[in-house]
């Protein structure tokens, strides 16, 4: 197998964090998206936009939880850059199929991407969903997590566009 393709592989074939020095400083913005469904009992609990439990408000908890996971993605992901985020945003809502979604969405002015912290930022809320639901069913699928759109960089990304 060829790792010529592979950003994160020395020509030796070792792992090898990407030299970035010499790439140019852009407006950078990534949004991913993380699906969870949860059981019909656990929907039953949904009042008001929110799911309370005894730990607390479940979509505000995985808000916070998912933008302190999206500032530390360098420390998270071998060979990540450590990046200072300007600003993330997470946004929760309950779509028409009775799913919650989870919309990351990072930004910074630099020369490498924020892609990972968006995954990141959304995975971990999903997962926080999941910490703080489970006590009432495990019956909990996180569905779906990916790169829905990116900007700045190499190449634009948008799977927002194509409904």
């Amino acid at each position: 197998m060829s790792t010529q393709n592979f950003t994160h592989i020395d020509p030796a074939g070792n792992p090898s964090m990407v030299d970035v020095g010499g790439k140019a400083i852009t407006k950078r913005i990534a949004k991913a998206r993380s699906i969870v469904v949860l059981d019909q009992e656990i929907m039953d609990k949904l009042n008001n936009e929110e799911i309370h439990t005894k730990k607390g408000p479940v979509f505000q908890t995985a808000i916070i939880a998912g933008v302190m996971a999206a500032k530390k993605t360098g420390e998270l992901i071998p060979l990540c850059h450590p990046l200072g985020l300007e600003n993330c945003q997470v946004e929760i809502s309950v779509n028409s199929d009775n799913e919650v979604e989870i919309i990351c969405t990072a930004s910074l002015t630099g020369k490498t991407g924020i892609e990972m912290e968006a995954l990141t930022g959304a995975s971990v809320a999903a997962l926080t969903i999941y910490d703080m639901c489970k006590a009432f069913s495990h019956n909990i699928i996180i569905k779906e997590t990916r790169l829905i759109a990116k900007s700045g960089g190499k190449r634009d990304f948008d799977l927002t566009t194509s409904k």
